[in-house]
């Protein structure tokens, strides 16, 4: 008999069907020459120091460092666990042959073999390598089944990881939380999580350290379009106000009036890191939900394999891409423009030598049921889309730049308008994103304009404020993760940052996720910051090993050559100890100070809320929401309608006994309604509190 081994029952039952072993058993499917049975995930761990020595236990310090040699292995203390694995250790003695069906990546590669060997497995091996769970596909691989032993260095780098993780984690953790934890707590400190905790501190460091400076830029409007000046930010009020003076003596001349085409790239297909990111822009998804529901669609048979980090497709699946847009009639509007036409084989899509283990998440041609949840539909819609999207034309564009000068003083400005969306199609009924512009947004037309026309201009200025740097999101922090720190918005950069990243797709998620339950970082809305625990805790690590994400992200390409088989897991190993050695002896010899442990949400929050981004409305770029026609301006007394005599539209400053600010002024032109607002003490039915409306005849109204 053949022994197949899955990582989970569900996967087991899929394979057993397609093999035809239909007869269930305890524990494992019969049928057809096969055995099918499975493990529930994880069912073997690197042993615990008191494995080894029982005084272990003892977290005293004289006991580190603790280096094991050589590591063991041992089953996880489960009932379950220990009942399925004896079923497994009875398939593996009595069959001919085994077929790992584990999890087709690195973790799952190390599960499967840590499981044979404690099993005492010598049989012959071979391996199911598959990117989707269809009928299909398992057809396919079975009749493809590859040797066990090209798959050796995967497992070399997932057994050097979990080694690597080990000594670190135990060691570093043991050490300063004896040094540093006060008996109060454990100080979990890790390969992966300190680096990413300290990229979260670094972060917030800047946003409190950052200091809010004003400035002034001087403007003017000509034809209705405004111009800025093309020079460094004025520094002071009285600088300006010269600068205005100046500029009111002198007429405005066109100096240039280019268009260039362009043409903006189709996005890239997901990996899993670039799916987390979109869904926690798109709709708040932590990372580690998200995973969650894009491998309940691979489990159900709608997408393909969902933890990888790359964003191509291997050459031969080009054959395939027809018959996937066929079978998606939920996309049909989408689908039929690309089936009338033969499928383009592009490099930025198609490419062997981008595809290592598993090619980018894509659908399969099975498409899903009603019976999804909403998260589920969601997170597919993002994949059939961008699946779509990749295969569509460039969008087309046109940029305008226009230079102008008012006496010395050069302007500038300029638009930008889409000519043909090509793979915008596919989303232009979207909902934007927070900030995001739409396609009407970016549609800014400006006029023709002539080099050398002159004539007068409305010069003003413009006050702002600097803005400190963002807090991370889940979104922005698993970037920093995929690039090891470095802020890289070109996607062809990023994919070359990715071998020097810290963690892997399928763990960054979980490493955020242990972050919030040592109380290290919280979350504030979207936003995340480190607790004053997980403050003190970057502070007191000195060594820049522990917490660099540069320095763990040449860890990780080591990892990535031992996979390929470029480097010696050994050495990795030995590199690994001798830093563990080093860190130890330089800890215990610093002065020994206890971290306070405070649960707070977010450290300082109260009383030092992060600087608020501060922009001042130019109401000359805001549209009036009666004529639409003319733009708005800013009186003594009241925002108007430019066109004042012939559209009478303006909202005072002082309405029913109290003062609006400019940006309550701003909801009412732009929404036709206000914030809940208190403090009228002049309405003719002593209404104090309520909504201020603008009515039909766009006059303004209190509903309380």
């Amino acid at each position: 008999m053949k022994l197949c081994i899955a990582e989970k029952p569900s996967v087991a039952r899929d394979i057993a069907k397609v093999l035809g072993a239909d007869m269930p058993k305890q524990g494992y499917f019969e049928g057809n020459g096969y055995w099918v049975t499975w493990t529930f995930g994880h069912f073997c761990t690197l042993k615990e120091p008191d494995d080894y020595k029982p005084y272990l236990k003892s977290w005293d310090l004289i006991f580190l460092p603790i280096i094991p040699d050589p590591f063991g292995i041992k089953l996880i203390s489960n009932p379950g666990v220990e009942r399925q694995f004896k079923t497994i250790e009875k398939l593996v003695a009595d069959c001919a042959e085994v077929i790992n069906c584990g999890d087709a990546g690195q973790e799952g590669e190390l599960i499967q073999r840590w499981v044979l060997q404690k099993a005492k497995c010598t049989k012959p091996m071979k391996r199911l390598w598959i990117s989707s769970l269809t009928e299909e596909a398992i057809k396919e691989g079975f009749a493809n089944l590859k040797p066990a032993e090209d798959y050796q260095n995967l497992y070399l780098a997932g057994n050097a990881r979990a080694i690597g993780d080990w000594l670190l984690g135990i060691n570093a953790t043991r050490l300063f939380t004896k040094k540093f934890g006060g008996n109060k707590t454990v100080l979990s400190v890790g390969r992966v999580q300190t680096p990413t905790l300290a990229m979260l501190v670094q972060r917030q460091k800047e946003i409190e350290a950052f200091t809010s400076d004003e400035y002034w830029e001087l403007k003017t409007k000509y034809r209705n379009i405004i111009f800025t000046a093309a020079i460094e930010r004025l520094k002071t009020k009285e600088k300006a106000e010269k600068g205005l003076e100046y500029l009111k003596k002198n007429e405005f001349e066109i100096l240039s009036f280019e268009i260039k085409e362009g043409k903006e790239k189709n996005p890239r297909l997901f990996d899993l890191t670039a799916l987390q990111v979109e869904a926690n822009r798109k709709f708040g998804f932590s990372a580690e939900n998200t995973l969650k529901y894009i491998q309940k669609l691979y489990e159900k048979k709608h997408t393909t394999y969902p933890r990888v980090d790359t964003t191509y497709l291997s050459e031969s699946l080009h054959a395939k891409i027809p018959g996937i847009l066929q079978s998606m009639h939920f996309y049909q509007e989408f689908t039929a423009p690309l089936l009338s036409q033969p499928i383009p084989k592009s490099k930025t899509v198609f490419d062997d030598a981008k595809v290592t283990d598993h090619h980018a998440i894509i659908p399969t041609e099975i498409p899903p049921s009603s019976t999804l949840s909403r998260e589920e539909k969601l997170i597919y819609d993002l994949v059939a889309k961008r699946f779509i999207a990749v295969f569509y034309p460039e969008c087309k564009i046109s940029n305008t730049l226009v230079e102008g000068q008012v006496g010395t003083v050069l302007f500038k400005t300029s638009g930008r308008q889409i000519l043909e969306p090509g793979w915008r199609a596919v989303y232009l009924k979207d909902k934007p994103e927070d900030g995001e512009k739409t396609a009407k947004d970016e549609e800014q037309t400006l006029p023709n304009f002539k080099a050398g026309e002159k004539g007068p201009h409305k010069p003003l200025i413009h006050r702002g404020k600097t803005s400190p740097p963002k807090p991370y999101t889940e979104a922005t922090l698993l970037r920093a993760m995929e690039t090891a720190g470095k802020q890289i918005d070109d996607e062809e950069l990023r994919e070359l940052m990715k071998n020097n990243g810290i963690g892997r797709p399928s763990t960054r998620a979980n490493i955020i996720e242990t972050l919030f339950k040592r109380n290290y970082i919280e979350r504030k809305k979207k936003n995340l910051f480190a607790t004053s625990t997980g403050v003190q805790l970057i502070d007191i690590i000195q060594n820049d090993l522990l917490k660099s994400p540069e320095l763990t992200g040449e860890w990780e390409f080591k990892l990535r050559k031992i996979e390929r088989g470029e480097y010696d897991a050994s050495q990795f190993k030995a590199e690994l100890i001798a830093m563990v050695t080093e860190l130890t002896r330089t800890v215990i010899n610093e002065k020994t100070q206890a971290i306070s442990f405070h649960p707070e949400m977010v450290p300082q929050e109260k009383k030092q809320p992060t600087p608020r981004k501060i922009t001042a409305i130019i109401w000359e770029e805001e549209g009036c929401p009666k004529c639409k026609e003319s733009k708005l301006l800013r009186g003594k007394t009241a925002i108007g309608c430019s066109n004042f005599k012939g559209c009478g539209f303006k909202i005072p400053f002082m309405v029913f006994g109290k003062k609006l600010t400019e940006k309550q002024i701003q909801d009412l032109t732009t929404k036709s309604k206000s914030s809940k607002l208190k403090g009228f003490t002049e309405h003719p039915e002593s209404i104090t509190e309520g909504f201020l409306l603008l009515n039909s005849d766009y006059l303004v109204e209190l509903k309380d």
